[in-house]
This record gives C-alpha cells, structure tokens and sequence, in this order.
C-alpha cells in the first residue's frame, strides 16, 4: 500500500499547477534561476494578466517564491514539491512494474 503525504504537501496543488503547459515551460524558465515576471511573459503569446494567474498556481502550490523589489517582482522555482510528487510517482512506478511483472509470469506460464 501507499504511504500518505505530510499534510504540508498538497499533491493535487502540484500536478494542477503541472497540468497545464505554461506553467510547465514557466518552470523551465526558472530552472535555469531567477526571472522577473515580464522575463516569464515575454515567450509567451498570452496577456501579462494570465501570466500572473499562472504565478498564483505555481505559488499556491508551492512551486515559486516571489521576491518584491520595488516595482519588480523576481520569481524563484522552489523544486521540493516537485520532488516529492516524483517520490509518490515513483512508489506507485514500482508497484504496477511489479504487477506487470506478475503478469508476464503468469502469461509466459500460461504458454507452456
């Protein structure tokens, strides 16, 4: 069986914000540091205003820490959540792997 999450994390948070493919690119963005909020608008062909919104997914989340200075706003990717989704991907990996791996035993018996 699987094991719960700490109630910090909120997994439906992460693959929401994940769920959507600029929010994804907004994340590979930041993987390579820091960016103001018009450095992530600018490769996209949406308005300023759907790109915060986005932010606010990504924040919400748990993704990003936004940092004011000034009028400028710096966004910072935060991968922790990430990490943890990918830990209770890879124990749900596993467990269908073994059950695939039960399958083929019972199919090549099956054949003989």
């Amino acid at each position: 069986m699987v094991e719960q999450q700490p109630d910090d994390l909120d997994l439906d948070a992460v693959f929401t914000a994940l769920g959507h493919p600029i929010r994804r690119e907004i994340l590979e963005q930041l993987a390579d540091g820091p960016e103001s909020v018009g450095e992530l608008a600018d490769p996209h062909d949406v308005t300023l205003a759907a790109v915060s919104k986005h932010l606010r997914v990504l924040e919400d989340a748990g993704l990003l820490d936004v940092e004011e200075d000034g009028r400028v706003r710096r966004c910072h990717l935060d991968a922790a959540p990430l990490s943890e989704a990918f830990g209770w991907l890879t124990r749900y990996r596993v467990l269908w792997e073994d059950r695939f791996d039960a399958l083929a035993d019972h199919l090549e018996n099956e054949d003989q």
